[in-house]
């Protein structure tokens, strides 16, 4: 019999913790209890990807209304209400929240609703019931949290946290950042309304990503309305008399606004976690460091999602909670494969991405084929609007696999799945062509592109 409280002890009710403690039971863990500060269901239900999501949704209607015409309808005069939507969001995260908690416990698992820190390997105080329990396994799973930078007047703006709750529409709002979250709020904020000005330190947006994704996405920002800014970042906020916030640039202009938001970034949250009390190591980033099994440094004590800041996205927390219980509960040893991991950015028309960029594949192949094509979605045929579809194959010029996929447009998140299945099992460019289009669709066009691609500076050297 164990001597310990609980056989396992998760801290962190987000999407990793929950599938990690309700695998562990089923892979026969004897005691196993969760704890939450606040709200089961973690970031990605509670305040990231889910409300995230459906504030999207509501966004994308004011251009609706407009293509709607096109196609006979007459729209009467619209109005939209910010209270109803935030009401309508929170009764939907309630909903979310209480499942969570309530598979939890039909799984067995003890759930604490409670501030969890660690007093040495074994030890977990709870804070605000102001008492210890003891387990032999431990998982961290707190995840991240904003990054809000040192600036004079920092307190002056708000994170994605905060923007959930605005108890009104602002008209006009200032965002930080280049980054998915920056580019999906601007966006979100200019289809509700607001007046969008966005500013970022580097030359275009969604670093990281695909070069074609990232214009792709930039002009659409902007033909969206949002005024973006680059090369520069903000100097320090100010209040002003009338209510309103000045945002200095170091560029020298400044920006006068409702509402400042900060999409910057996001750092593990490990602040007074007691992280040093249980010998838990860090890394040069502030993450967690683990080995490829979810092991950190405490032998004892293992770590998953954006904690670790391996890969940061809800289902590949989910697949490393389930790694963990595998291997530690079930007997067999599972590291989780994080290579060619599917993503959406959920800007307007979304981004689906899987695989290498064009710039990641040129630095490791010897030889790179690029397909790619631009055009008007069919949706928009009876409209004036300009936006366009981008799809993009790169391709090992050798071997003929399909190294990465990327696409910007009306469903990209729903085809980006589908295709990360083919990148995922390394299929060639020949056989995508092997595969019948479906007609008439935009995912017809990932399989009918036959002429490569080649860069200008190529084409003049010929």
């Amino acid at each position: 019999m164990s001597s310990y409280d609980y056989d396992l002890f998760v801290i962190g009710a987000g999407s990793g913790g929950v599938r990690a403690a309700r695998m562990a039971k089923q892979h026969g863990a004897g005691k196993v209890a969760i704890a939450e500060e606040y709200r089961f269901g973690g970031t990605c239900v509670i305040r990231g990807c889910v409300p995230k999501k459906l504030l999207v949704y509501a966004s994308e209607f004011s251009k609706t209304f407009k293509l709607a015409e096109g196609y006979g309808w007459t729209v009467g005069e619209t109005a939209f209400s910010w209270e109803k939507l935030i009401a309508a969001k929170d009764n939907e995260i309630d909903r979310l929240s209480g499942i969570y908690e309530r598979n939890l416990n039909n799984s067995g698992v003890d759930t604490i609703e409670d501030r969890a820190v660690l007093e040495d390997a074994h030890t977990i105080r709870l804070v605000k019931s102001d008492r210890t329990v003891t387990a032999d396994k431990i998982l961290i799973a707190v995840g991240g949290t904003p990054f809000v930078p040192d600036i004079e007047g920092a307190e002056l703006g708000i994170t994605s946290n905060e923007a959930f709750h605005l108890e009104e529409l602002p008209k006009h709002v200032v965002i930080a950042g280049g980054g998915y979250i920056a580019c999906e709020f601007a966006q979100i904020f200019a289809g509700l309304g607001s007046e969008v000005c966005q500013v970022y330190r580097g030359e275009t947006v969604l670093r990281g990503f695909d070069d074609d994704i990232r214009a792709t996405v930039h002009e659409e920002l902007v033909r969206s309305g949002v005024r973006v800014i680059t090369h520069t970042v903000f100097e320090k906020i100010e209040q002003l008399e009338d209510g309103r916030k000045r945002v200095h640039l170091d560029n020298g202009h400044h920006v006068d606004t409702d509402i400042v938001m900060y999409a910057i970034g996001r750092n593990p949250h490990v602040a007074d976690l007691g992280l040093d009390k249980a010998g838990v190591e860090l890394d040069e980033a502030g993450a967690i460091k683990v080995d490829a099994y979810s092991q950190t440094s405490s032998e004892n004590i293992y770590a998953v999602g954006d904690v670790t800041n391996r890969v940061n996205l809800t289902p590949v927390a989910i697949r490393e909670g389930a790694a963990f219980a595998q291997t530690v509960f079930g007997g067999q040893p599972l590291a989780y494969d994080h290579e060619d991991i599917a993503s959406a950015v959920f800007t307007q028309p979304p981004v689906g991405s899987v695989g290498l960029s064009e710039a990641q594949a040129r630095k490791s192949f010897d030889k790179v084929d690029i397909y790619k094509t631009s055009f008007r979605p069919m949706k928009a045929s009876f409209s004036n609007d300009a936006s366009r579809m981008m799809m993009k194959l790169v391709v090992d010029g050798e071997t003929d696999r399909v190294l990465g996929v990327h696409i910007v447009g009306p469903d990209a998140p729903e085809m980006i799945q589908l295709a990360g299945i083919a990148v995922k099992a390394k299929l060639t460019k020949a056989q995508f062509d092997a595969a019948c289009a479906v007609h008439p669709t935009s995912a017809e066009e990932l399989v009918t592109m036959k002429e490569k691609w080649t860069p200008p500076e190529l084409k003049a050297a010929e």
